[in-house]
């Protein structure tokens, strides 16, 4: 039996987790890797880099931009929303603006994206993965409460929204990272800052008392699509046994 290539929109993917994952999904020669930032050097560049697959520019935080990659991707069998931004005021400093644009930026880049495509996922049957935090799951310290917030409004979404496309034939998760390394990284910087309170907080806090890479992530979004028959509404914790909560 033919098997036909599978077309997977991954936004935010010029760099960091979500260029990690489409290098990993473009390994299977029956994925149809589409990368997307707002920057079309570094588009460009990371298309290069995966064997010059398909990219389209644009912010998915701007309903004009999504509109616009929207009309551009005609077929799609999974989306994973990736745009995040873990920068914002410090807790207890926050005015209205730094809520807006965290909840613009982590909350509504996925949700705004997924309504863009929710007819033609629907038509293919398909499948949407939106990469969280676990800063959404339970408090983490010194963690932007916007960020927190916004984090845990997605993974509520998540759980709430899968009841609805569940009957349709689209299944809904979530991956909610914990301490991720990649270039360019918060943890880059940390360890330059500071290498032995981010030992202390890993022997403290981190039950494999080290950071996780942008491959962990990779492989749970790659172990999903492959295993996905029974699985929607899941928020998929990948911490290394950071979080407490049962």
């Amino acid at each position: 039996m033919k098997k036909f290539k599978k077309n997977i929109l991954i936004t935010g993917s010029s760099s960091g987790i979500g260029w990690k994952i489409a290098q990993i999904l473009s390994k299977n020669k029956n994925n149809n890797i589409i990368i997307n930032s707002r920057n079309l050097k570094k588009l460009k560049k990371s298309s290069e880099g995966l064997g010059n697959c398909k990219f389209v520019i644009g912010d998915v935080t701007k309903i004009k931009d999504l509109k616009k990659i929207g009309n551009k991707i005609k077929n799609i069998d999974v989306l994973i929303c990736n745009v995040g931004n873990g920068k914002s005021a410090k807790p207890g400093e926050e005015k209205k603006e730094d809520w807006v644009k965290s909840l613009n930026e982590n909350f509504f880049s996925a949700v705004d994206t997924i309504k863009i495509f929710e007819k033609k996922l629907i038509k293919s049957k398909g499948m949407i993965i939106c990469i969280s935090s676990v800063c959404g799951i339970e408090y983490v310290k010194d963690a932007p409460v916007t960020y927190s917030v916004s984090k845990s409004a997605l993974n509520t979404f998540v759980k709430c929204y899968s009841k609805i496309l569940g009957p349709k034939g689209v299944k809904l998760n979530a991956i909610a990272p914990g301490n991720i390394m990649f270039e360019g990284s918060v943890w880059q910087k940390k360890l330059k800052t500071n290498q032995v309170k981010v030992k202390n907080f890993l022997k403290n806090e981190v039950s494999l008392q080290k950071i996780g890479s942008s491959s962990d992530i990779a492989e749970t979004v790659n172990f999903i699509i492959s295993n996905s028959n029974f699985i929607t509404g899941s928020v998929f914790v990948i911490d290394g046994g950071q979080t407490k909560n049962f």
